[in-house]
């Protein structure tokens, strides 16, 4: 799985054509790590953008690019998350994926696709039913891997506890303000992969927050550095021994995201971010309706 992906949802939603040609810029940029879900509607574009990539001699075949999925609440039930792979690989053209994540781990009632979920429509996960019907995914050959997205601690324990298959990965909010030391370290124990969404705060976003870009020690350090407080960012994502996707249809912040690699923070800058920033969860869940619950609670216990 390559260290850095290419988000592809869109908020505000973008039109089709639109999300199909941020694709093959990024394409064209070197990203080759695609991260999409249902509830993102971007399966199809992705897919079709990756299709014209091949006809186009960008990439020799659809084999040269890492392509992840997610399976939504309402599909979150034993029955239903085969019918629901094939769906995503119906949308993406494809006969395999990279990888499928448990996108939250709650279901909801079957059949239900929006966002955010009606508090009525939430029901408990059955972990041992749900990861045997990913396991099944995965020895069938839908899916070269499984993992889960937005899962605590205890959450992986109750998966650990039955599953012949390990999760791979467990794709969650990391960045310089929600640092998540503790679930990256149990990880890491337990030899899941963590890939980090949100590494620059989701700015712009509904969800999001400016509290990563605008951080004071992150603004000190670029300017004394050089480097933009993205870049900053999302090196240090690379340094916590993570992956990240990174999330801009805009050509010159693709290329930014990507310019990392030839340097290195300092030990002090290291510590100025590990140790001087205040640590808030930004990202909400499924079930958040602004409208309703107000803002969201900064420890972001809604679904642990």
């Amino acid at each position: 799985m390559p260290v850095v992906g290419f988000g592809t949802g869109a908020d505000p939603p973008v039109d089709h054509e639109t999300a199909v040609d941020a694709v093959l810029d990024a394409i064209r940029t070197g990203y080759c790590h695609f991260d999409t879900a249902p509830v993102y509607n971007s399966e199809k574009p992705l897919g079709e953008a990756i299709k014209k990539a091949v006809d186009l001699g960008l990439i020799r075949s659809r084999s040269e690019v890492f392509v992840g999925s997610k399976l939504w609440c309402g599909d979150s039930h034993g029955e239903l998350v085969l019918p629901a792979i094939r769906r995503t690989l119906e949308n993406l053209g494809m006969n395999y994926i990279d990888l499928y994540l448990i996108h939250w781990p709650m279901s909801s009632k079957p059949g239900k696709s929006g966002f955010p979920i009606d508090k009525h429509d939430f029901l408990p996960l059955n972990i041992p039913s749900v990861w045997a019907a990913m396991e099944g995914c995965f020895k069938i050959g839908l899916t070269k891997a499984i993992g889960v997205s937005n899962f605590s601690t205890k959450k992986l324990r109750q998966i650990l506890a039955v599953a012949s298959i390990p999760p791979a990965v467990n794709q969650v909010e990391v960045n310089p303000c929600w640092q998540q030391k503790k679930l990256i370290d149990f990880c890491k124990r337990n030899s899941i992969a963590v890939v980090a969404y949100a590494p620059l705060g989701a700015s712009g976003t509904f969800y999001g927050s400016n509290r990563v870009i605008e951080n004071q020690v992150l603004q000190k350090i670029s300017k004394s550095k050089g480097k933009s407080v993205a870049q900053l960012a999302l090196r240090w994502c690379y340094e916590q021994g993570i992956g990240f996707v990174a999330k801009s249809f805009d050509k010159k912040r693709m290329k930014e995201n990507t310019e990392i690699f030839d340097w290195s923070l300092t030990s002090e800058e290291s510590d100025a971010i590990n140790n001087g920033i205040p640590q808030h969860r930004l990202c909400p869940g499924p079930d958040f309706d602004s409208s309703v619950n107000g803002p969201f609670p900064a420890d972001g216990r809604l679904w642990d």
